[in-house]
């Protein structure tokens, strides 16, 4: 039909109220006025026959005669009657809207506690009962509620619309079917993503088949939203379509019926590829992740070319609904991907080798929580490492891969007995790392650490648990407990904790071959910020202290005699700062033996404002000849004062600190030798002179 005959018929009913009847004449008028027009254009020129033709029916009566239509029938058609205004139509649409709403919630959560049921029926046959109310109440709620509604829709079928009321149908029906199209497509690549996810889980993360559907049903939640969106679009375009009849419907199906087969088609051939190059994928994930982005990117430009063929408008411009919605949607994705679980080192520590060293003896006191290590051959090894700072996302993956290989280089070449790690294993820092997530770095680090076969012990940092990280102290606490010895047979994290300030304090002792005590190691949690301000950070409590104190004194009382000890925490006690000036000002106070203080951030020393009393309560006991600890990346000197070693560990941080991925000489860690008499050695080791690389 030419597009100008439709144009002035549409003129004409312009102001005619809505009903089927006029909606069918309309189309049998324009269908007799484009076959006069053709036959006159066959004959004259189209321009001379289009001017005849609004000559001869330029009226409504004329075009309805034409039609075969009685004037008093063009009459009748111009009578609003009892034509529905716009106010009650969208009145009556805000609840219809409701009733759909409500019932796509309900069938949805139906149609998941029904295939829930049928799991617990075959596994757990005594808990389905609740499954089964559940779905029935959600069912018999939606069936109420989809009843209502299409009893609305069949007694508002035929109605008749004056002017107002009928435009805005048109663009509301125009609204929900481009909505529908682009939630059809949504539907497709989110089955698919989801599935090819959890699949890949369960294939490459070797769980089980009873993992696998729970992890389905726990994250069911991101095909009940899409779900729910086409379920409303719909029904909603149903409700359009059921009080109009639009010349736009059938091209509507056609291109429905097209996004249907081209998305069948395209997520076709992306499994296909994906099983072709199987080999070549490190991580299916992100070949996943960029077929749904070439899938969205495919839609949005059919958005905005093909699908102006079936639609009355086809783009509508609304600026600071997009600025909205587009700021909203930058967000919720931006801290959602920030928040995921990423494992881009995997394929890495899978392939680190067990480091070969002779496994100490390891006992734990479930009691106490503490772990005992007796050394077979005399001196017992301890690797110092600190600041390892894995960001555990795409953006960190490089450097990630640097630091763990640091680690690795540091460990092959030194073989010790024990690993100690003072603090920020993990760098959850938002944009500075792109990841919130505080999990998968320890996940990560903990399967590096079990590979290489070497027991590992930590205290916590001020970066492991951040305020927005996605595992607070609590939930971090218990990741730990499930990773530790009896899980690993490497990571020494207790069970049990005493009832103190921190996130983990504990105390392990190494024994000689005969049972005596060779040295207690105290690992304190320095704790993180104060909250009273940003960046403000805590201290060593008096709790903590007097829990030090506690067990040094029951270690003497057991032991009959003086006890060696050494603690290690994260942030440095305010004594460092003090020893640092005074060997800045060439005092005999102190005494130097290796290593500089090359801190320029903020300060030399970035301990706490808030002093703590272990110092003095070590000076007291007698016991603690050596502290360690990190926090400035920089910093790696050690000073004894007042007859104590105070020593800042060699960080291995690639990530953290501006332009830190490419200076080196900070960057290592140390080896702590103890000898059987309780006496110990100190050694610097430099990860260039491992590597060779300045």
């Amino acid at each position: 039909m030419d597009h100008r005959i439709r144009r002035l018929v549409g003129l004409l009913f312009e102001d005619i109220p809505y009903s089927p009847e006029t909606a069918a004449a309309e189309e049998q008028i324009a269908a007799a006025l484009d076959q006069k027009y053709k036959e006159r254009a066959s004959e004259i020129s189209p321009d001379a026959a289009l001017d005849e033709i609004i000559s001869q029916y330029g009226r409504l009566s004329d075009m309805a005669a034409l039609a075969g239509y009685s004037p008093e029938q063009a009459d009748a058609w111009r009578e609003a009657g009892d034509a529905v205004s716009e106010k009650p139509l969208r009145k009556s649409l805000r609840r219809q809207r409701l009733r759909i709403c409500c019932g796509a919630v309900f069938s949805i959560a139906a149609f998941v506690q029904i295939l829930w049921m049928i799991y617990m029926l075959m596994t757990k046959p005594a808990q389905a009962f609740w499954n089964l109310a559940f779905a029935a109440v959600s069912g018999l709620a939606a069936w109420l509620i989809l009843r209502r509604f299409f009893r609305t829709e069949q007694q508002a079928k035929g109605q008749k619309y004056d002017t107002d009321a009928f435009e805005y149908l048109r663009i509301r029906s125009d609204r929900y079917a481009k909505r529908t199209i682009n939630c059809t497509a949504l539907m497709f690549a989110a089955v698919v993503l989801f599935f090819c996810a959890e699949l890949s889980f369960f294939i490459f993360g070797n769980s089980k088949s009873a993992e696998l559907i729970e992890n389905v049903f726990a994250n069911i939640i991101l095909l009940e939203i899409p779900a729910f969106l086409l379920i409303r679009n719909r029904l909603l375009l149903f409700v359009m379509q059921n009080r109009t009849e639009l010349p736009e419907r059938k091209k509507y199906r056609r291109h429905l019926r097209g996004i249907v087969i081209f998305s069948v088609v395209y997520w076709l051939a992306v499994l296909a590829a994906s099983v072709l190059l199987r080999d070549r994928l490190h991580y299916a994930g992100n070949w996943f992740l960029l077929a749904g982005i070439c899938f969205g990117l495919l839609i949005l430009l059919y958005n905005l070319t093909l699908r102006r063929k079936f639609t009355y408008r086809n783009l509508v411009w609304n600026k600071p609904r997009f600025a909205v919605v587009t700021a909203l949607a930058v967000a919720a994705g931006g801290f959602g991907y920030l928040q995921r679980d990423t494992w881009y080192t995997q394929p890495y520590i899978n392939s680190v080798p067990v480091v070969q060293q002779t496994r100490c003896p390891i006992r734990y006191d479930a009691e106490t929580g503490v772990y005992t290590l007796t050394a077979q051959s005399g001196d017992f090894r301890i690797l110092h490492l600190t600041d390892i700072h894995l960001g555990g996302s795409l953006y960190s993956y490089r450097k990630d891969i640097k630091a763990l290989k640091a680690c690795y280089a540091e460990i092959e070449y030194t073989r010790p007995d024990l690993v100690i790690v003072t603090g920020d294993l993990c760098f959850p820092l938002g944009i500075m790392s792109m990841s919130l997530n505080n999990s998968a770095p320890v996940y990560q680090f903990a399967a590096f650490m079990r590979n290489l076969g070497i027991p590992w012990a930590f205290t916590y940092g001020n970066h492991d648990t951040e305020s927005l990280a996605t595992l607070k102290k609590q939930e971090l606490n218990e990741v730990y407990k499930s990773l530790s010895y009896e899980t690993s047979g490497t990571l020494l994290y207790p069970y049990v904790q005493p009832e103190i300030t921190g996130r983990n304090n504990q105390m392990i002792e190494v024994r000689n071959a005969d049972g005596s005590l060779n040295t207690a190691l105290f690992l304190i949690d320095s704790n993180a910020y104060t909250g009273e301000g940003i960046n403000v950070y805590d201290y060593i409590h008096d709790d903590q202290v007097a829990w030090y104190a506690d067990q040094v004194k029951r270690l003497q009382n057991a032991e009959g005699e003086q006890i060696s000890s050494m603690a290690f925490f994260h942030i440095p006690l305010q004594q460092y700062r003090t020893a640092y000036e005074l060997y800045e000002s060439g005092s005999d106070e102190v005494t130097y033996f290796f290593g500089e203080n090359g801190e320029k951030m903020i300060d030399k020393v970035c301990c706490s404002d808030y002093p703590s009393s272990l110092f003095d309560r070590m000076l007291e006991l007698g016991s603690t000849k050596a502290v360690f600890c990190g926090h400035d990346h920089y910093n790696n000197m050690s000073l004894e004062y007042q007859g104590i070693r105070l020593t800042y560990g060699m960080s291995i941080d690639y990530l953290a600190m501006p332009g830190i991925e490419n200076d080196t000489a900070q960057r290592g860690a140390e080896l702590i030798t103890l000898h059987p008499d309780s006496t110990w050695d100190l050694e610097q080791i430099p990860l260039t002179r491992i590597t060779g690389n300045p």
